[in-house]
């Protein structure tokens, strides 16, 4: 059988679909992590929101992948990638602020590796774009950042009040030692 250069675009789109898929998985993993490792209900609730949209845009993103009808294997680079993120976010290595700026950056991620597949298939076929079309909707989704980013400025602020907190704490302490 011979492969041609369009057999290739369209299995190479099928491969960035599946990485979609693992890391969607894994941004709602590290969601439901996140929560859990929350103490301040505001974060929770923009992390809850967070969570119900990226469960909407996984439904969404499976849509895609069967509409599509080709199937395809996450890339090794991806599934390790995935791994470590999973391992990294699971240990006490991070602060909670730092667990949400990797989180942060997958969202980008997951974005920019919704529109390269959207301009592939442009670049492919009408057949294939109109199949990937669904896919626009999770691009739209992780693009409004708005959200997100009052997500990290308050858990800028928590994590700010927190120190303070401590150092306050600390002083008082020590004054009451003497």
């Amino acid at each position: 059988m011979v492969t041609t250069l369009d057999d290739i675009k369209r299995i190479s789109i099928a491969a960035k679909l599946a990485d979609m898929k693992v890391i969607q998985n894994l941004l709602i993993n590290n969601e439901q992590q996140l929560i859990e490792d929350c103490t301040d209900d505001d974060i929770r609730g923009h992390l809850q929101h967070m969570l119900k949209d990226d469960d909407k845009n996984l439904g969404v993103l499976d849509t895609v992948i069967v509409q599509y009808g080709v199937k395809g294997e996450p890339n090794q680079t991806t599934q390790k990638m995935v791994e470590q993120v999973r391992e990294l976010m699971e240990s006490s290595d991070l602060s909670l602020f730092e667990k949400v700026q990797e989180h942060e950056l997958l969202k980008h991620k997951q974005t920019m590796t919704g529109l390269l597949i959207h301009k592939a298939a442009q670049v492919v076929g009408a057949d294939i774009e109109a199949a990937i079309n669904p896919l626009n909707t999770v691009n739209f989704e992780n693009r409004d950042n708005f959200s997100y980013q009052q997500l990290l400025q308050m858990a800028t602020e928590f994590k700010t009040a927190k120190s303070k907190l401590q150092e306050q704490m600390a002083r008082a302490n020590s004054e009451t030692a003497r």
